[in-house]
């Protein structure tokens, strides 16, 4: 019987004779042991036990670099960081009004309201704070509004010289030797200060049929109605 256990005990150690000589042998290669740095900022490191090479701890902005914490948040267009910060910087930034974040900034993102330069004759400035130099609509100079997306001059209304103008249409007509306008609609009349309701919607008026002397000065001042006539657009 105790041949037999002698027996299998060296047969056991043929079958692995390596575990017989296994030892531990000390690494002593620094480059393989992670001490990849010639030196270390400000001594911030540990020097390897078997040359020169250095392990350096990384500061806390690498580390914040390296975990995305890139944006400072700070300049035109910005409103500060989203969510906590790591060294003083964040992920992702908060943006202004007419900014938006394209993914590593805050971008000028207009809306197509913003589409007048509100520069030229006419032009008084925009109207409202600008997005990308431009507004959504603008203010005009003195004679000029605001109509269809531009400055215009005003539309005339009521007596201007010989022509009367109601939103900008001329009505009617005199000549200066004449106290009283002619309407080109329907050849009504109407005084200096007064104009026809059913033509010149623009004024409350009266309308009335000529007097003598009246009559006598359209006859009168024919040749010049008749040159007022033919220069102007009828309303």
């Amino acid at each position: 019987m105790k041949n037999i256990k002698f027996l299998l005990l060296g047969t056991s150690l043929s079958c692995f004779p390596q575990l017989a000589y296994t030892q531990c042998v000390t690494v002593q290669d620094c480059t393989a042991l992670g001490y990849t740095e010639s030196s270390c900022n400000g001594g911030k490191g540990v020097k390897c036990p078997f040359g020169n090479g250095w392990f350096c701890a990384e500061d806390t902005s690498t580390v914040c670099d390296k975990n995305g914490f890139k944006y400072s948040c700070t300049g035109t267009g910005y409103s500060g960081g989203s969510g906590q910060p790591c060294g003083g910087k964040y992920k992702t930034c908060n943006c202004a009004t007419n900014y938006a974040w394209n993914g590593s900034s805050c971008a000028l993102s207009c809306s197509s309201s913003y589409q007048y330069t509100c520069t030229g004759t006419g032009y008084a400035g925009g109207t409202g704070a600008a997005c990308g130099g431009k507004y959504t609509q603008c203010t005009c100079s003195s004679g000029y509004e605001w109509k269809d997306g531009k400055c215009q001059k005003e539309a005339l209304n009521g007596a201007q010289g010989d022509l009367y103008y109601c939103n900008g249409a001329v009505v009617a007509v005199k000549t200066p030797d004449m106290d009283f306008y002619v309407s080109l609609k329907e050849l009504e009349w109407v005084t200096w200060t007064s104009g026809c309701s059913s033509n010149i919607s623009c004024n409350n008026i009266k309308c009335g049929l000529p007097t003598k002397e009246q009559l006598e000065q359209i006859y009168y001042n024919k040749p010049k109605l008749n040159v007022l006539l033919q220069t102007t657009v009828p309303y």
